[in-house]
């Protein structure tokens, strides 16, 4: 099993697996962020967000969601360095550019940027939900009391357009990023044929381009004042 890890194929099938259970916490997670804009009262995010906090599930899933992330990293670390240490010294950057999009040639500088928005996104609203609690506001739903999310989020976004702009500007990086992401995982896991990968590289546009939207959304519905 070792062997197959630290071999190439085993890599990229540790990225493959990885990735593609990111891909999974990343939808679900932004079907619950966008109940920020379906709801001005804040009642069902923070419903939601309670549920997520509290389910005995979820908290099982916590540290496998964290094990996968760091998994993709160190794997996506380790698979750059040994590319290019095997690049040669000379290349034609011309037929290279040719011969892939600009978003697979920069995985690894997209994957960064996207590691500093999620860091981000993490010491603002993660961070606080699950460990500082005490800091935030709390309020009675159906009976029931727990932390106001929605107003540590819309005061954030509100009262910094910095931050708002940044997150926004993570959003379109997180999009980049899976366009190439999304098709190249299920490539490396035996859809690899002309057909399935031409389908699969515009479901991956789709895609990218309504996730990059979701997370965008969110800022700019508190930035331009839409929830008033």
């Amino acid at each position: 099993m070792s062997n197959f890890l630290l071999a190439s194929i085993g890599r990229k099938f540790m990225m493959s697996i990885t990735g593609l259970f990111l891909l999974m916490f990343i939808t679900v997670h932004l079907a619950l962020n966008l109940l920020l804009v379906f709801d001005d009262s804040g009642e069902l995010f923070n419903i939601g967000a309670h549920f997520m906090a509290t389910n005995p599930l979820i908290k099982i899933m916590e540290p496998v969601l964290g094990l996968g992330f760091v998994i993709h990293i160190i794997w996506s670390l380790i698979i750059t360095y040994q590319n290019w240490r095997a690049r040669p010294v000379k290349y034609n950057k011309q037929s290279l550019s040719e011969s892939s999009t600009w978003a697979s040639r920069n995985m690894f500088i997209l994957g960064g940027l996207v590691f500093v928005f999620l860091v981000m996104h993490i010491i603002d609203f993660f961070y606080v939900m699950k460990f500082d609690t005490h800091s935030m506001s709390t309020v009675i739903i159906n009976g029931a009391e727990m932390e106001d999310g929605y107003k540590l989020v819309s005061e954030l976004f509100i009262g910094c357009k910095l931050f708002g702009v940044l997150y926004i500007l993570g959003a379109i990086l997180l999009a980049l990023h899976l366009t190439h992401g999304f098709w190249s995982a299920f490539q490396t896991l035996g859809l690899n044929n002309k057909n399935w990968i031409n389908r699969l590289k515009w479901i991956a546009r789709v895609f990218a381009i309504l996730i990059g939207l979701g997370f965008a959304i969110i800022p700019l519905y508190f930035m331009l004042g839409l929830n008033n």
